[in-house]
């Protein structure tokens, strides 16, 4: 049962119970108290008073006047202040929580959904313009883009070597098919030897190291990005969750239930002892509010910088034109590259044969098989915009927690009757102190002891992934390429983030290839190469 539903519940009962009014320190009974903690409590009524006298035994409650609680309702009483503060703790955290987990849900099944389109226009490419190669590179294909998703996802899979895993088993396809294409029945042997050789006759130039610049520039942001709002899901899990000191729940008791023991079970706090209280319980709570209020805004910067060529949905969506480069690279240094293999390999010994065809649908449209695009206002940028705009609100939720609670939840009314711990007073006469730990040296309701070891622990968690989003925030030119290892570490290799003729948003393309890429409410419309190519 949620803290604001409990609430208008209790109120409505004690209504009917009381028919409106308040029992004043007078009365002779204790039968409201004992409905109340009976409805409250799932108590039962063997052994509550039927009428006030000495609490002597109490140790919270302690009071002058005779008491309807004995020493058990005081232990009951003091579970359910705990009780009570936690499920208002839930419940003013809920739409926090509810606006982190969702969107870390929506831009997961986001990332799954652009994995995926950007696989299929990859094996799109294959089909329509490599038909001869098209079944034989399906597996490398899957794989790579399988590989994306482990290390977006947070799986430590090194970039680098999935990069240079796609392109080496590539380039024996090219070889076989485009540039030694007589024969097409090679042994696995000699497959082999043109796959180790890859790197060392570079058929494809510099357009692996292009990749690994642009996928390592986009992807490790993203990566950041989900374990960041991962973390403040956990971060609010365990402020929602966190054990009250003994101190704590002895200060919650007396001012939440020990006016019901003097008969007073309509009155709430003063607002500047309610403050006291909850200012104390919280205070190491409060903590958290400068670490949480960087790691939103390192969070913003973040979103901010993953733009352009270092957006993750433009490098994977334009990832297939790299491919169709880097391929047609190969095939006009074919002589070269015929040659370098010979040397390296010698000549294969093959028979004739024919390759399997592409078996995606052959009735579709053998010149411009196209692909819709993405609609420019569903776009992951702009969802990350509208969600770091909302997050934004919650900046100073731990600094400002403790006064919302009283303001909204606990306290009573400015001006109106309360209770200051003792009796009901018209108000709160003790000293108010701030939020955090070092303002509570003087809190005369509630002893702070020192810092919560969950709250330490939570708020270097915070500044780890605080350090990581501002790593991945700074300008283009200095992002660099990293490899996961253990705590998100690895060997950091500088790579150039200019947008040149090198690393352009779609390739460089030869005099051979017409590219033609729209991206707006149009559609991208997949190069076609020379029919002798086929």
């Amino acid at each position: 049962m949620g803290a604001r539903t409990w609430r208008v519940g209790f109120r409505c009962l004690l209504l009917l119970v009381l028919a409106g009014s308040a029992r004043s320190q007078g009365e002779q009974t204790c039968e409201e108290v004992r409905k109340l903690f009976q409805w409250r409590l799932a108590g039962a009524a063997k052994g509550l008073q039927d009428s006030p006298r000495a609490g002597s035994d109490l140790q919270v409650c302690i009071s002058r006047k005779s008491t309807c609680c004995t020493r058990k309702m005081e232990e009951r009483y003091q579970i359910a202040a705990r009780q009570d503060m936690q499920q208002v703790l839930q419940a003013s955290s809920s739409t926090l929580k509810l606006l982190i987990s969702r969107n870390a849900a929506a831009f997961q099944e986001t990332l799954e959904t652009l994995i995926k389109q950007a696989e299929n226009y990859t094996s799109i490419l294959f089909c329509n313009t490599y038909r001869n190669m098209a079944l034989e590179a399906a597996a490398s294909v899957q794989e790579f883009f399988t590989d994306v998703g482990l290390y977006v996802f947070g799986v430590d899979v090194n970039l680098e070597e999935f990069v240079n895993r796609f392109f080496d088993s590539l380039f024996p396809l090219v070889y076989n098919h485009l540039i030694n294409p007589d024969v097409t029945d090679s042994s696995l042997e000699y497959s082999e030897c043109v796959r180790m050789a890859c790197r060392e006759v570079s058929p494809f130039g510099n357009i692996p190291r292009r990749v690994m610049g642009q996928m390592g520039r986009s992807l490790l942001p993203s990566r950041t990005f989900l374990q960041a709002l991962n973390l403040g899901i956990e971060v609010i899990n365990t402020t929602d969750h966190l054990r009250f000191s003994k101190e704590c729940g002895r200060a919650l008791l007396k001012m939440q239930y020990c006016p019901h023991c003097q008969g007073l079970t309509l009155s709430k706090p003063c607002m500047g002892y309610c403050l006291n209280v909850v200012r104390g319980c919280l205070a190491n709570m409060a903590e958290l509010n400068p670490h949480w209020h960087a790691y939103i805004r390192s969070l913003e910067e973040l979103s901010d910088a993953m733009r352009g060529t270092y957006d993750i949905e433009h490098v994977l969506l334009n990832f297939h034109l790299l491919v169709n480069d880097a391929i047609l690279q190969a095939h006009l240094n074919g002589p070269q590259l015929l040659e370098q293999i010979n040397r390296i390999c010698g000549r294969p010994v093959r028979s004739p044969t024919r390759s399997p065809r592409c078996s995606f649908d052959e009735s579709k449209e053998k010149h411009g098989m196209k692909i819709s695009a993405r609609n420019g206002e569903e776009t992951l940028a702009n969802r990350r915009k509208e969600f770091i705009n909302s997050l934004r609100l919650y900046r100073s939720f731990y600094g400002v927690l403790a006064d919302q609670l009283c303001v909204k939840e606990l306290a009573a009314a400015e001006g109106l009757p309360c209770w200051n711990g003792e009796d009901v007073v018209n108000s709160y006469t003790q000293r108010v102190v701030g939020n955090g730990i070092r303002a509570q040296a003087g809190n005369p309701e509630v002893r702070v002891k020192g810092t919560d070891p969950v709250i330490h622990q939570i708020i270097d968690k915070l500044k780890h992934i605080i350090q990581l989003l501002q790593g991945r925030s700074a300008k283009p030119s200095k992002w660099e390429l990293l490899q996961p290892g253990s705590g998100g570490g690895g060997t950091p290799e500088q790579v150039s983030g200019d947008c040149d003729d090198e690393d352009v948003c779609a390739g460089s393309g030869s005099g051979e290839v017409k590219r033609t890429l729209k991206i707006t409410n149009c559609e991208c419309i997949i190069p076609i190469l020379p029919e002798s190519l086929f």
